[in-house]
């Protein structure tokens, strides 16, 4: 048995049990089981444990979607990790829990270059912007990318992505200071939504042209004023609804703009394919070593105190990742 967090019933975070003795399944011959060093929190828990994820585990169950962490145990027909290797885990659910036993093939190598904090808030962002803006969005250096939500989890990522990649980036959030996060990923324009008109400012940054790509991971209100921002031949990224409502947006607009409306599905284009995933994976492990890109870890907290980390997340405080920590030295 093993300390986790568990959701018994579906709710609100005060619903959640933080127990120790929640029993991990039996180790089998493809097997390996680790211990977690650290667990990101992404948007997606919060739907998760209320029921409202496009994909739900059964009741009971550990929410958390990646975590870091070392190998403890491996079955016996295991041929890809030997005890003591450092690995990274991102799936659906399980890693709020201070051990997982998963398939052999579900891991990852955690970049060297890396913390565990750094690295168990990887698996998701990083892997859902890169393929938003390489496979979906096709986006091309000169290009111009607005990022909503420039300042979460997923959005912090797009930002720097958009970078590396050769974008010019325009980057909108909530407020002053989270902003000064995404001039730090490297932004080259700012917009504050919450005090200045996103479609005049957008308008005056682009001289009228518009903006190529849009990430959206928010939805809500903006979506449309984004859309009716864009370039001729624009991408609108479809990436979540951090904000609650799914907007709903006049498909006149497309045929206007000639753009796309664009779906990301990370999690289904995993399993259909898993090629092209590794080769994502390849790039990105190979800019982390390069310093190319960096995780930005903004608030830590051990899981005892999970209530204040899905606080940060629900209240929109949350800049960069939130990590839960089960090992005090991994941080």
């Amino acid at each position: 048995m093993t300390k986790a967090l568990v959701c018994r019933e579906h709710g609100l975070p005060e619903t959640l049990d933080l127990t120790a003795d929640w029993v991990l399944p039996e180790l089998g011959d493809h097997d390996v089981r680790i211990r977690v060093c650290a667990a990101g929190l992404n948007f997606p828990d919060v739907l998760i444990i209320q029921g409202k994820y496009q994909m739900q585990p059964d009741l009971p169950f550990v929410p958390g979607g990646e975590c870091a962490g070392v190998v403890e145990a491996v079955g016996a027909a295991v041929t890809r990790w030997q005890i003591g290797d450092e690995v990274i885990h991102a799936s659906g659910a399980g890693s709020f829990s201070e051990a997982i036993v998963a398939n052999e093939h579900t891991f990852l190598s955690k970049p060297k270059a890396l913390s565990m904090v750094e690295a168990a808030g990887i698996g998701i962002t990083y892997f859902t912007s890169y393929h938003a803006l390489v496979q979906r969005a096709q986006l091309q250096p000169g290009e111009t990318l607005l990022v909503l939500g420039a300042a979460g989890g997923v959005g912090s990522t797009a930002v720097e992505l958009g970078k590396a990649l050769g974008a010019k980036v325009i980057a909108a959030a909530s407020s002053d200071e989270k902003l000064e996060l995404c001039k730090q990923l490297g932004a080259d324009e700012v917009i504050n939504y919450g005090t200045e008109d996103l479609k005049g400012r957008l308008k005056t940054l682009t001289g009228g042209r518009g903006v190529d790509v849009v990430y959206d991971p928010v939805g809500g209100d903006f979506s449309e004023i984004a859309v009716r921002s864009m370039a001729w031949k624009g991408r609108f990224l479809v990436v979540g609804f951090a904000n609650g409502p799914i907007p709903s947006i006049a498909l006149n607009l497309t045929l206007l703009k000639g753009c796309q409306i664009v779906g990301v599905f990370w999690g289904r284009f995993v399993g259909e394919e898993p090629e092209v995933h590794q080769q994502n994976i390849a790039t990105l492990w190979q800019w982390f070593e390069e310093g190319k890109i960096k995780p930005v870890v903004t608030d830590i907290f051990p899981i005892e105190e999970y209530h204040r980390g899905y606080a940060a997340m629900m209240e929109r405080r949350a800049k960069g990742k939130v990590i839960f920590t089960f090992d005090h030295d991994a941080v």
